[in-house]
């Protein structure tokens, strides 16, 4: 499988199904946690409320599920493969795979799915095949990100 160099701005030309790249990690705090739930309004306990997380099924509290996907989204832009050249985020397919606690550090592997040009659109959809893994390499989170990318400038 081919990797995807780490640059600014890939052209929907350049993207090649298999291409693959991954981010570096970021640990998710507490504060990141009360964070997202005052930005949403999402004080759900299991988030929120150590006393009540305790006596649940995770034992402690974890992360928002969007939180995560938003982390991860986050993640994908600095890696700079998408910086000028996506014209919109079209869509996405996600599951929530595994709980991601406080001190949990997670990173995103993308790799090109798919592609279909759109010459109307002046360029084309790329579909990515999204996995969020955790310190110890399981995957917490998988879905499929759909971007309309611009084509190469003609000369």
């Amino acid at each position: 499988m081919a990797q995807l160099i780490r640059q600014t701005g890939l052209y929907f030309e350049e993207f090649e199904v298999g291409d693959s790249i991954e981010s570096a990690g970021r640990t998710i705090t507490e504060a990141d946690i009360v964070q997202f739930a005052m930005l949403s309004g999402d004080w759900n306990q299991i988030h929120t409320d150590a006393e009540y997380a305790r006596e649940q099924m995770m034992g402690e509290r974890i992360a928002h599920g969007l939180l995560v996907l938003s982390v991860a989204s986050g993640l994908a832009v600095r890696l700079g493969f998408m910086e000028e050249t996506v014209m919109a985020f079209m869509g996405l397919e996600w599951e929530f795979r595994q709980a991601v606690k406080i001190g949990d550090t997670v990173r995103v592997r993308a790799t090109v799915a798919e592609k279909k040009e759109m010459p109307r659109l002046g360029g084309g959809y790329v579909w990515f095949k999204v996995d969020v893994l955790n310190q110890d390499d399981k995957r917490v989170h998988r879905g499929r990100w759909k971007v309309l990318v611009k084509g190469k400038p003609t000369e």
